[in-house]
């Protein structure tokens, strides 16, 4: 159980209202214990706490845990699962944080004999932010293609959770999600009040046989903080720590404190990925460069990521989508991935910064990796073996950017079975153009990879879409051509029947439904 709240001096109360209604802190913080508990010890199956390093989720698990140790060791009879998702592009300070809190729950759970268990979980290597945007070209992500959050965060966990529902039959999810972050979270957690089977326990629409249970979704911001502030860390990690991290995220340096509802606090600083594109501006980073001159080692991640987000960034990516087909949208066309000088481009970008930190940065940033061997080796497959980039560059570029040899094999085996030298010899063959050149490269890659088939059937289909994607001398050639196209599709649709539909989707979605690499 947390120590009891500090005793007031008489005749100095406070000068408002407590936060918690008509209940001292330390009364609604023992009401939210019971309400835990009495859950906990309702039925066997197990729980699923979800754990970013946050504020929210930081009091949700500590909760949990005070709950278990105030029960007697034959009343914890099932196991506690925590679950953090680590996105491999997670702020540094806030992964090494998160890194060094679930290595103490570790340690404590094992030394208080608590059924907790510690998971941290990572998106597959083909599911990485680095290798869908440099191994396979996807734009960097934006409101209308929000491809990350699916594969870095919602799959890794759904993937474990789905192993708990097989193994148990059903799992209860306990959340640090609060009605007051936002209008829409308000919306959708009354939504889903409406279906709870139990008291406080709602289902997941998502996760069959998952249940959420939310223990601080009435809380404010300013009494998430009080009960952090009034109670010590159950596994040792300091809520102190956890405010200077806010504190030092806050474009003012500032987390005051909170005298009267007129006053702001430090929650609203954001963490995420130093990646993200999906902001305007990452105000926490930026804030922590600032705050702080033992941060100036991060400004390389800082450029990075301004340089991802610009507001037009046709210019380095395909005017085809990944498949070759041409789309149109309001008399333009709408471009597909990255192409492959913007791809090696990124690519040096990151080493390059990945190496400056280790070499210009603190001793404790001296391993860091901004991106592993893993999704290296998984980028340099993609562009070789599936999008038949036979110059197998990527090692070049490591030895260059790095000043090390790139640890795996010298040629990779798998490209379309011709040495440099001869993909040099057809390059001057075709003379200046790019199109021609990765046109038949592609076809020698085709060919290769069928003729090593066992069965070559859709061969004829794949000549047919490879000879289509590169059968234009440029982009203004291609956008004729689909203008063309779209003028006889138009007349014949007004020949015999309605209008056809947009070929890019509606105003609202410029890519249609699908992705637009």
């Amino acid at each position: 159980m947390p120590p009891p709240p500090p005793v007031l001096v008489p005749g100095l109360g406070p000068t408002r209202r407590s936060p918690f209604g008509d209940l001292a802190p330390h009364e609604y913080l023992e009401m939210l214990l019971e309400e835990i508990r009495e859950l906990y010890r309702a039925d066997q199956v197990p729980w699923v706490v979800g754990y970013s390093g946050g504020k929210d989720s930081t009091l949700v698990a500590a909760l949990v845990w005070w709950a278990l140790a105030s029960l007697p060791p034959e009343q914890r009879t099932k196991t506690v699962h925590v679950i953090s998702t680590d996105t491999l592009v997670e702020n540094p300070l806030v992964a090494a944080w998160v890194g060094r809190s679930l290595d103490a729950m570790r340690e404590a759970a094992a030394a208080q004999q608590l059924p907790i268990e510690v998971h941290r979980l990572t998106p597959a290597v083909e599911d990485s932010f680095w290798m869908c945007l440099i191994g396979r070209g996807y734009a960097a992500p934006r409101p209308k293609f929000r491809w990350c959050t699916e594969r870095l965060k919602i799959k890794p966990s759904s993937r474990f959770i789905r192993s708990v529902v097989a193994a148990h039959g059903e799992a209860i999810l306990v959340l640090g999600i609060r009605k007051a972050e936002s209008a829409a979270r308000a919306k959708s957690m009354a939504r889903h009040e409406k279906g709870r089977v139990r008291e406080r326990l709602s289902p997941n629409g998502d996760l069959p046989n998952s249940l959420v249970y939310s223990p601080i979704e009435a809380l404010t911001n300013d009494e998430v903080w009080i009960l952090l502030m009034q109670y010590d860390n159950p596994w040792g990690h300091s809520h102190k720590d956890l405010l200077g991290l806010y504190q030092g995220a806050s474009p003012d340096s500032e987390c005051p404190l909170v005298v009267d509802t007129t006053t702001p606090s430090c929650g609203d600083s954001r963490f995420g990925c130093w990646t993200c594109t999906m902001v305007s501006q990452d105000k926490s980073l930026k804030a922590m460069i600032a705050n702080d001159d033992d941060n100036v080692w991060m400004r390389p991640l800082l450029e990075l990521r301004n340089a991802l987000d610009i507001d037009d960034d046709r210019h380095l990516r395909d005017y085809r989508r990944s498949n070759g087909t041409l789309m149109l949208f309001h008399g333009r066309l709408v471009h597909g991935p990255y192409t492959q000088a913007a791809r090696e481009d990124w690519l040096r970008r990151l080493l390059r910064a990945q190496h400056q930190i280790r070499t210009r940065g603190p001793e404790y940033v001296r391993d860091l990796a901004l991106i592993s061997l893993e999704e290296l080796h998984a980028i340099r497959h993609e562009w070789v073996v599936v999008k038949h980039e036979v110059e197998d560059l990527l090692p070049s570029i490591y030895l260059e950017e790095t000043g090390e040899p790139f640890p795996g094999p010298a040629v990779l085996d798998g490209g379309v079975g011709f040495d440099a030298a001869a993909m040099a010899v057809l390059r001057e063959v075709c003379d200046g153009d790019e199109s021609q050149y990765q046109g038949v490269r592609a076809l020698l890659g085709l060919e290769r990879r069928f003729r090593t088939a066992g069965r070559r059937a859709g061969y004829f289909e794949a000549l047919e879409k490879t000879v289509t994607k590169y059968m234009f001398t440029d982009e203004d050639d291609a956008l004729r051509y689909a203008i063309a196209r779209e003028e006889i599709r138009s007349g014949l649709y007004h020949q015999s029947g309605p209008e056809p539909p947009e070929a890019g989707g509606d105003d609202d979605n410029p890519y249609g439904s699908k992705e637009s690499s």
